[in-house]
């Protein structure tokens, strides 16, 4: 396999567009990728776009990958649609990877596009239902909820007022809490961090700063899960361009190399090699040669506050149980011994589900060249992003690990 090169990455800001579309999202986005490689749209010669929800929320199926791309005078090339739920732009990167990486091509456009916010609340929150094994959906909500809860099955707000997930994070954040002692005000400390990170990010959806007393007293979504603590609807683009070691020279002196790529799926038998995220950060790990004590800055797949914490530990930053004691030291705020999610993370930022792993990728690809601002982390020569989607039988049912560097 070819080494391969990050040579420009761009996106929108995340936010609420109730007047625009798949398509100017998408320009708005390669174009600023593009152009930050000082590449011409012509020399591109394939195209992988990630998008989740699209048929949902917009009714386009099928070709959004021809659709959105064909607008900006992109076409003839090859162009292949993915889709993977939360995960569907950074499989489409790693997908980028694999071709550039095999030499079957020497330069790809990655795009993650969404649409996620629409008037009819019913709609969004659908997106994410199905985003579960459907035929398990009633079963499924009957065993998140909380004691307290005596609603019949289906009938709480899961779905219908708030995403399921926000249960699926609040079942597990009751249960580290009843295991390990973890506390509300350890998942309040990391939406602080995060809309303190958000407030330094332009592309961020939410840029306010909040006291922990505030992300407490914000309104309950599902205990122990307060709205603060929640990655917010949102629509938005990310792009990179990828190209061959060879290329790279071409377009950069600052390249940024892709040194591992992993992507897994759900098990039944996880019991027996470990969860979902560690197999990923596994082989990320020893693709790249590296260990956790080598990452100079992360972004994960923090949809919500417990989830952030919960990744530490299944990435290796710390042992069953101690999460909590990173968020105490401060470990993970930008000045830390390990940044994680100076972006603002999925909670200040946004989370437009197809387009927030290349999101996380440009957050890296900007910290890696020194080009972050007021987030910039300092000598971080050594990125990794971690990016989850979906959930099959009690856990994700894809997630990817990317580990880049300089």
């Amino acid at each position: 396999m070819r080494d391969v090169a990050v040579v420009g990455a761009g996106m929108t800001r995340f936010a609420k567009y109730p007047d625009r579309g798949l398509k100017d999202l998408s320009r708005e986005a390669v174009t600023a990728a593009l152009d930050a490689a000082g590449m011409d749209k012509r020399d591109l010669e394939v195209a992988i776009v990630g998008n989740a929800a699209a048929g949902l929320t917009t009714g386009q199926e099928c070709i959004r990958a021809q659709v959105v791309l064909r607008e900006m005078g992109i076409d003839k090339i090859p162009m292949v649609n993915a889709e993977n739920a939360c995960a569907s732009s950074s499989t489409a990167f790693q997908l980028g990877w694999v071709y550039v990486a095999s030499g079957l091509y020497d330069t790809a456009l990655v795009l993650g596009v969404e649409k996620m916010y629409t008037t009819d609340k019913a709609k969004a929150l659908a997106t994410f239902s199905a985003g579960v094994d459907v035929e398990q959906l009633r079963g499924i909500m009957e065993q998140l909820k909380p004691p307290s809860d005596t609603s019949a099955a289906g009938e709480s707000g899961a779905g219908k007022s708030r995403s399921l997930f926000m249960d699926i994070y609040a079942a597990g954040a009751r249960a580290h809490m009843t295991k390990y002692g973890t506390t509300k005000e350890h998942y309040a400390r990391i939406a602080v961090k995060n809309h303190n990170n958000g407030s330094l990010n332009p592309h961020a959806q939410y840029r306010e700063r909040y006291s922990l007393e505030e992300i407490l007293a914000s309104p309950m979504v599902a205990d122990p899960l307060t709205r603060l603590m929640c990655a917010p609807i949102g629509d938005g683009a990310a792009a990179a361009v990828l190209v061959s070691a060879e290329k790279a020279a071409q377009y950069t002196t600052r390249p940024v190399w892709v040194r591992a790529s992993s992507l897994a799926s759900g098990s039944d038998t996880r019991a027996e090699d470990g969860g979902i995220t560690e197999r990923a950060a596994h082989r990320a790990f020893e693709m790249a040669g590296m260990t956790p004590r080598d990452i100079d800055v992360m972004e994960v797949h923090d949809a919500s506050a417990p989830a952030e914490l919960a990744i530490y530990e299944e990435l290796g930053l710390c042992g069953l149980g101690e999460c909590g004691r990173l968020v105490d030291e401060g470990a993970t705020e930008i000045g830390g011994r390990i940044p994680v999610n100076t972006s603002g993370g999925l909670l200040a930022k946004g989370h437009p589900v197809g387009a927030t792993g290349v999101a996380q990728l440009y957050e890296i690809f900007l910290q890696l060249r020194g080009e972050a601002g007021e987030r910039q982390v300092k000598g971080a020569r050594v990125g990794l992003t971690e990016n989850g989607g979906g959930m099959v039988r009690g856990e994700a049912a894809a997630t990817t690990v990317h580990i880049l560097a300089v």
